[in-house]
Formats: structure tokens, C-alpha cells, sequence
């Protein structure tokens, strides 16, 4: 029976029932939870909740297989309907809101905000003047949380390694590079140098946990130097203001050397290695872009390749 006794409506959420249809489709409560990124316990709690609902056992549950009783029989093919219809209802409530005025939620780290953002709105905004575009300027980790959150709809930054939770998505890559004070005449982008020349100079630097600078100590740790006493920024703008007031070098990605131009510092790529650090989109696992995320994603990623040219 899919009714308990007292005949009341069912009180069925989709997690439920998706949960109930993955189980059933790979015979393992496991696998069915790695699927739809729960803990088995979660997976567990929501068939305990349906079974509740509709007042019978659903499972056969051995040390080999996991197979539908009765009632999961019977549940199976409605279960599938319903949530076929939901997803019919989403994408036609997508359809709806795609003929009004949207709203495009991003979060990006500020470099990326200053240097590559603003250009890319203004451009974005008058191919689809529909759209709303609001921008969250904040540092990896909380680009991060803002996307896990819902907060943002899509976030952008150097995220070095995978992230729990979200999607990477390659945008572009950028060249490490060496920044120095003018020294006279000489400023703007020099050429480049090996890694070794800065095996004594005094440098300003990111955060040791920030993960744009794990790569780089990786690299100086290869010339022999240590993470040691430096001046540590949390911005790469303030970085950029530290090197120009004489401070010290630093080694930051040339997602910024407009800025750096425009400061008037001395510009080096760098060499033996070569090293990159890569752009990512990012969204939540589970939550597919939509066309509006996705045209602004080609659009920053059109800009950044240009800038990394």
C-alpha cells in the first residue's frame, strides 16, 4: 500500500524520492549515495522518511544486494513520474524567467574583479540587457562558501586544487611573473628571468595557506628558499602598492600585469620553469549553469585568454 491507514496525503519531498530511484536503479544504498553526494547515513535517513510516509518497507536489504519489496514495486514507476513532471515544471519555470529581467549572481577574488570583470559586464550588458549582473569581490575561501551556499550563482578564481562540493571548470592560464620597483628608466615588461635571480632578493608575498602562493613557495623552495621571515598580504592589490613603495619583489600571476604597467614596475616573466596558474569557473556539484552563466563564463574566458596573450 503507498497510503497509510488513516488515508491522509503523502507528504513526499523530491530528495526522497530521487533518493528512493537511485537506490533502486543501482541495487546499493552506497553507490546510490556517492551518486547523489550524500553520507550513507543521509541516504539511510531519507528512505527511513519515505518508508514512514508511505507506511511500508521498500527494500529488501542483504550483505550481497539490495532489492525492491512490494511496495518499492509499486512506488517505482510513480516515483519516476513525479519527478519527471518536476523536472518538466523546472525547465518551464526556467523558460519563464529567461522572457523577464534576471539576475546573474557572481563571485570572483578581487584581482580577478578589477582586472577582468568590469570590461566584461559592460560588454555582457549590451548583449543581454536583460540580465542583472551583481558581483561579490571576496577571497578564494569565500568565493568558495558563496557558491556552496547558493550565494552566487557561479564564482570565479585560482582554485589550485579541487574543492569539495564544487565543479571546476579551466577558463585560462597564466604565467607566473616577477614584479620589481621602477629603477629609473627602466620599468614595464622587461622579458624574462630564471627563478634562481630571486634567490636573495627581499619578497613581499601572499598568505602561506593563500593557494595561489603554495605554488609559488613550491617553485622558490626549488632556488632554496624558505617561506621564512617576509611581509604578507592577504590582496595582491596591496602587493602591488607594497613592491612600488620599494618594499620588496614578489611573484604574482599575470592576470595582473595591466596593473602593474600602469604602476610603472619593473615586469619579468618567469622561466626554468615555466610555471602557470589556471583560472577556474566554478559552481555547485549537482546544479547545472544556466545559459546565462554559461554565455558570461565564454565571455570571461574570451577576455581572459586575451589578457593572458
Amino acid at each position: 500500500m503507498l497510503m497509510n491507514s488513516s488515508r491522509k496525503l503523502l507528504n513526499l519531498s523530491t530528495r526522497q524520492l530521487l533518493a528512493f530511484l537511485e537506490i533502486s536503479r543501482l541495487q546499493s544504498f552506497a553507490r546510490a549515495a556517492e551518486q547523489i553526494h550524500l553520507s550513507p547515513s543521509g541516504m539511510s535517513m531519507l528512505v527511513k522518511e519515505l518508508e514512514d510516509q508511505v507506511g511500508a518497507r521498500l527494500f529488501h536489504r542483504t550483505t550481497r544486494a539490495v532489492t525492491l519489496t512490494e511496495a518499492g514495486q509499486r512506488l517505482e514507476p510513480v516515483a519516476q513520474r513525479i519527478v519527471q513532471e518536476l523536472r518538466g515544471l523546472e525547465s518551464v519555470i526556467e523558460g519563464t524567467q529567461d522572457a523577464v529581467r534576471q539576475q546573474l549572481r557572481i563571485a570572483a577574488t578581487p584581482m580577478v574583479s578589477a582586472s577582468l570583470l568590469p570590461s566584461v559586464i559592460r560588454d555582457f550588458a549590451r548583449v543581454h540587457p536583460q540580465v542583472r549582473v551583481s558581483i561579490a569581490d571576496l577571497d578564494v575561501s569565500q568565493v568558495r562558501r558563496s557558491v556552496l551556499e547558493d550565494e552566487a550563482d557561479i564564482g570565479f578564481g585560482f582554485f589550485v586544487k579541487p574543492a569539495v562540493g564544487l565543479v571546476r571548470q579551466p577558463l585560462c592560464k597564466f604565467r607566473l611573473m616577477s614584479i620589481s620597483p621602477p629603477a629609473g628608466d627602466r620599468q614595464g615588461l622587461q622579458s624574462s628571468q630564471p627563478w634562481n635571480k630571486l634567490a636573495t632578493v627581499q619578497l613581499v608575498s601572499l598568505p602561506f595557506d593563500n593557494p595561489i602562493q603554495a605554488v609559488i613557495e613550491k617553485h622558490l623552495a626549488g632556488i632554496g628558499r624558505s617561506s621564512g621571515e617576509r611581509l604578507r598580504f592577504n590582496l595582491i592589490g596591496t602587493i602591488i602598492a607594497m613592491v612600488r613603495a620599494g618594499h620588496g619583489q614578489a611573484v604574482i600571476p599575470s592576470f595582473a600585469l595591466e596593473e602593474c604597467l600602469r604602476q610603472g614596475l619593473v615586469v619579468n616573466m618567469l622561466r626554468e620553469p615555466v610555471a602557470h596558474l589556471e583560472l577556474y569557473l566554478v559552481s555547485r556539484r549537482g546544479k547545472k549553469p544556466g545559459a546565462t552563466s554559461l554565455a558570461f563564463a565564454e565571455a570571461i574566458r574570451k577576455a581572459a585568454a586575451q589578457l593572458a596573450g
